[in-house]
Formats: structure tokens, sequence, C-alpha cells
């Protein structure tokens, strides 16, 4: 192949769009852009993607897990379980770091991870 191929967006399904971008900002601070009443893009995450409130498509905890970075891990699990987000894995060290899973308000399991102290 003559081309990087990169990760370029990502869509997460969700059951209730409104709730979905409440906990994606309240957890990690991002912003929307809203395309009509069941589609927003996601700003701020790192990637450019959007919550999905139409797929056919269900959340789910089995499909591709999306791992996002924090430097204090202690402090996102924190704001993800204030935000209303539930943990499924709790923070576990492996080797070069730590990291957490948990699920959002529609049932995605997504992941956080942080380098070792």
């Amino acid at each position: 192949m003559s081309e990087t191929i990169k990760i370029n967006y990502i869509e997460l399904p969700v059951t209730d769009l409104t709730m979905s971008k409440e906990f994606y900002a309240n957890a990690f601070g991002w912003s929307y852009v809203d395309y009509g009443p069941t589609y927003s893009a996601f700003n701020g995450a790192g990637v450019d993607g959007g919550l999905d409130g139409a797929s056919d498509r269900k959340p789910g905890k089995n499909g591709a897990l999306v791992v996002l970075y924090a430097k204090v891990i202690e402090l996102a699990q924190k704001d993800v379980e204030a935000a209303g987000g539930e943990i499924t894995i709790p923070i576990f060290s492996f080797p070069g770091g730590r990291r957490f899973h948990f699920t959002d308000p529609s049932g995605n399991e997504l992941a956080v991870w942080s380098e070792s102290k």
C-alpha cells in the first residue's frame, strides 16, 4: 500500500443523544456541532467523530475498543463516574501504563489509559 491509512473518524451509536452529549462534555470537555436532531459531531477528542442517535448499529461492549489518553488517570476516572459513566474494569497496570474501562450512558465500552507513574 503506498499511503498510510489512519483512523479518520469514529462514530458511536447512542440511545439518547442529549444524555450522551452531556456525559462526554462533563467527563472530557468535548463540544459539539449538531447536524439535525439525531447526530452531533464531537470536537476536542483528539480525533474527529460523532454521536449517532439514529444508527442501526447498537451500543455495545463487544466491538472495537476506543481508548482515550489522560495524564492523570485517577482524575479521569472520577470525571467519568461524576458524569454518569459506569466503571467496568477499575484502574489496572500493564507494561507501559495503566488503564480502566467504562461504559457510557448508552452502553458503549471505552477505555482510558495513562503512562506509568
